[in-house]
């Protein structure tokens, strides 16, 4: 089938995004067609747009950016039992040119989750990528346990917001850094500590840190490895810089790329719903080439809070209403 988009059609800077249609792949059997209500902006999305990740991933073009989502289900693949047309789902989809910047997107059923009941489709589209992302470096890489103190750097972001909540809820003592302004947030979402990266040195303040969640990679990455305890893990969504720090300070270090994952995103529906976690949604733009402009401009700025997530309209409005 044919579905409005916003796509790519060369790499480059943000101007390359346009509206256009787009033929989508035959269904297979092992997968859904959803109506795409909301989808989110992450970092993959424009590094993706500027060809930073065309050897990862080489792709033709046109190519549909966005790999979060949630909206109704409009048809099953033959092999499909665990989902109905017309139930509201969430997923983090697979990397493929046919991502979520549509009217309609493709998702392998196993990747997906229904909808946490308590959140509209602009909240729950914002969780996969970022929310599962935490998830896994915390507990499948980080091997968090209640009682444990972990570092938790830029907080107030995409990925950080969930990991905060996360690592409260599975009773670790939780230290972030942050601007002023996002200290009175994270304090709502759990922290117990929160640093202020312009007027303090973590690295001067902390000690026996049982676990970093490195977002930020540089010398922030550098500095962790003095305030982790021997034999302490650090784990970074970018990569290990200082490989030769980790083995001097006797330090587990591993970088670590998002599976996707729909049991692990139906286990965040759990904490969802017993409202230990929520979205924070720093801007919402439409689903037009120009709120996708306006989108990649804020995320490629580093300093948005939260999620920022992009709301089809016709979609959108009349099924968030139920």
């Amino acid at each position: 089938m044919e579905t409005r988009a916003v796509v790519i059609e060369a790499y480059g800077g943000k101007d390359q995004l346009k509206e256009a249609t787009v033929q989508l792949p035959e269904l297979k059997a092992n997968q859904l067609l959803v109506k795409v209500a909301a989808t989110s902006i992450n970092p993959i999305d424009w590094k993706l747009r500027e060809g930073y990740l065309k050897q990862m991933f080489p792709w033709d073009f046109p190519i549909i950016l966005g790999w979060d989502v949630a909206g109704d289900i409009v048809e099953i693949g033959a092999d499909v039992t665990e989902f109905k047309v017309g139930d509201a789902i969430y997923a983090r989809p697979e990397t493929t040119r046919f991502g979520t910047y549509a009217d309609y997107a493709i998702v392998d059923a196993e990747l997906a989750a229904i909808k946490p009941e308590n959140q509209n489709y602009a909240e729950a589209a914002a969780v996969p990528l970022a929310g599962l992302t935490a998830y896994q470096a915390l507990f499948e890489h980080g091997l968090l346990k209640a009682g444990e103190k972990v570092l938790i750097h830029a907080g107030a972001g995409g990925v950080g917001t969930y990991a905060v909540q996360l690592a409260k809820a599975a009773g670790a003592y939780v230290i972030t850094t942050a601007s002023p302004r996002n200290h009175e947030l994270l304090q709502k979402l759990g922290a117990d500590e929160i640093i202020d990266y312009h007027t303090t040195d973590f690295e001067e303040v902390l000690q026996d840190i049982d676990l970093v969640f490195d977002t930020m990679g540089g010398d922030t990455q550098k500095k962790s490895f003095t305030v982790l305890k021997p034999k302490g893990r650090l784990i970074s969504i970018l990569s290990i810089e200082a490989e030769d720090l980790a083995k001097e300070k006797d330090i587990f270090a591993k970088a670590v790329w998002l599976r996707t994952n729909g049991k692990q995103l139906a286990e965040l529906t759990e904490l969802i719903e017993a409202e230990k976690v929520t979205s924070i949604i720093g801007a919402t733009f439409p689903l037009t080439a120009q709120g996708i402009y306006d989108a990649h401009a804020l995320s490629e700025t580093h300093h948005a809070v939260g999620k920022i997530v992009i709301e089809n309209q016709d979609n959108f409005i009349s099924q968030d209403a139920e």
